[in-house]
């Protein structure tokens, strides 16, 4: 899989709720290593022919970095104007438009992902024949994520918290933010995404009904533990997810 794989890594958010509005999100840290860095060793466990971070708010410090940490592994995409994740994806088209395989979507503030899990996935998205599959997990507290909506089983689409019935508010079973997608279907996809919504954003997860509506096969493979795809954006959960980290480490070494 590693040659037909390339990797996106989101990385241009602000980190507004962190207490340090002048520094990019990816760059806060856990055990002395900004969280980008635990992003990119996830996305180096699949071997992967391409990485590309999309980069945006403090990007020449999140470039410097990363540039550093990892020589000549990355190659950059620009967002500079925040305009959502679908947005930020479009980005990397002029990197990964003619790419034939598969791309991989990371979060740059989810850094506690294993590669197990991660491998997991892909396996599951090549068994199942599908054109995009998303990595979903149950939360304890769902709210604030974007909803796996299924019917009779089967994977339907996903609805943002903002957007979402009360219905669709009680499903428990949310969307990571982790993709798998043919990378020829991905850029097509997002030339129809809009941003007729609340946020008034461009969302990846529109992705998902736009291929349905074309007769692509969509999965969502669920994952077993909520605590690996964490998303870190306030000061809280980054010391959650430092928790989480330290005793991770604590039971390997028992």
């Amino acid at each position: 899989m590693s040659q037909s794989l390339a990797v996106i890594i989101l990385a241009a958010g602000k980190g507004t709720r962190m207490n340090n509005p002048d520094k990019a999100k990816v760059m806060f840290e856990l055990s002395g290593k900004p969280m980008i860095a635990y992003v990119v060793r996830q996305a180096e466990s699949l071997s992967p022919r391409r990485i590309v971070a999309v980069v945006g708010f403090q990007k020449e410090s999140v470039m410097e970095y990363l540039s550093a940490e990892f020589p000549g592994r990355l190659e950059y995409a620009h967002q500079d104007v925040q305009l959502g994740t679908g947005h930020a994806v479009q980005q990397a088209e002029h990197l990964l438009g003619s790419f034939a395989g598969n791309v991989l979507i990371l979060s740059g503030d989810v850094p506690l992902l294993r590669a197990e899990t991660l491998r997991a996935f892909a396996e599951a998205h090549a068994a199942s024949g599908a054109v995009v599959s998303v990595l979903s997990v149950d939360a304890p507290n769902p709210a604030g994520y974007g909803r796996i909506v299924r019917m009779g089983g089967n994977f339907e689409r996903i609805v943002e918290h903002k957007d979402a019935s009360e219905a669709e508010r009680a499903i428990t079973e949310i969307n990571s933010g982790i993709y798998l997608v043919r990378a020829s279907a991905l850029f097509t996809a997002l030339r129809e995404v809009s941003n007729s919504n609340v946020q008034g954003e461009y969302y990846l997860t529109d992705i998902i009904s736009i291929l349905r509506e074309h007769g692509e096969g969509v999965t969502a493979w669920k994952c077993d533990a909520f605590t690996e795809v964490l998303g870190v954006n306030t000061i809280d959960q980054l010391a959650d997810a430092q928790r989480i980290m330290e005793q991770a480490l604590q039971a390997e070494l028992a």
